[in-house]
Order: structure tokens, then sequence, then C-alpha cells
């Protein structure tokens, strides 16, 4: 299992509207073949900053059956309206 860990700092004002987009997107993302989980998180002292944070099978499941996809393209042009800058988004496994 790897996680995907996405930090996304959305523009001022708009927070509640990212929100909205991404309820709409998030089944596109989480029926992609390979996804186990998905979660949103949202910052307390920092309201406009959100953590996206996917389980996937493999970084090639992310890669490969989300990426490469028009899922993708789905999915940003949800949410990418709402980017500050481009999230910054890196792998994880668990540490025994």
């Amino acid at each position: 299992m790897v996680l995907e860990v996405a930090l996304i700092d959305v523009r001022a004002g708009q927070e509640d509207d990212f929100a909205a987009a991404y309820a709409k997107g998030r089944e596109t993302l989480a029926t992609t073949p390979g996804c186990r989980s998905v979660r949103m998180t949202r910052g307390i002292e920092s309201p406009s900053r959100f953590v996206l944070l996917v389980e996937w099978d493999s970084v090639e499941a992310h890669l490969e059956n989300f990426r490469a996809t028009e899922r993708f393209v789905t999915w940003r042009g949800l949410i990418g309206q709402y980017f500050a800058q481009p999230p910054l988004v890196e792998h994880f496994v668990d540490v025994p």
C-alpha cells in the first residue's frame, strides 16, 4: 500500500467552492482501480490549506490508472481552478 499526500493551497475566499468541487469529483478518484481510500482534510490554522490523502495499491496504480487517464483530466478540471499554486504531491509507505 502507498499513501499519496497532496498539499493543496486554495486561493483565499474560494475554500467553500473548492470543497464543493472536491465533493463533486471525489467519486471519480475513489472508483479508480487500485484506489483503496480517499480523504480530504482542511487546515485549522491555515483554512486555505487542504491535504488530500489517497491510499493506492501502488505508485503505478496512481500514475497509470488515474494520472494517465481521462479520470485525472475530469478531476483536475473540477478542482484545479481553485489552486493558489500547483499542489505538492508525494508518495509514502509505512515504516515497519
